[in-house]
């Protein structure tokens, strides 16, 4: 009988990496998977896509952005600013 999973051990956070909401046992984080579905890809798709996750980890990316959509909407909404500061400073230097 194969063994069972804890879905709960499919995300966690490392300080090491980023304090972040991360898919175990990878650098990926559940905001990058959650770009990708925003995109309109289905979680097939995105583990098709993301081939070193396993559908298991998409769907429990997945599950945290739905229990959790305000902290990670904030991180999307943080991430696209700094970039959009940095593009303006880039601009400015050239």
């Amino acid at each position: 009988m194969p063994t069972a999973t804890d879905i709960g051990t499919l995300v966690t956070r490392s300080a090491e990496i980023s304090s972040r909401p991360m898919i175990a046992g990878t650098r990926t984080s559940v905001a990058r998977v959650v770009v990708i579905y925003k995109q309109g890809a289905a979680a097939e798709e995105i583990a098709r896509r993301m081939s070193h996750l396993s559908l298991a980890q998409v769907y429990a990316a997945l599950a945290y952005y739905h229990a959790n959509r305000d902290e990670i909407e904030a991180d999307l909404a943080e991430e696209d600013a700094e970039y959009w500061r940095l593009a303006t400073l880039h601009k400015n230097k050239a």
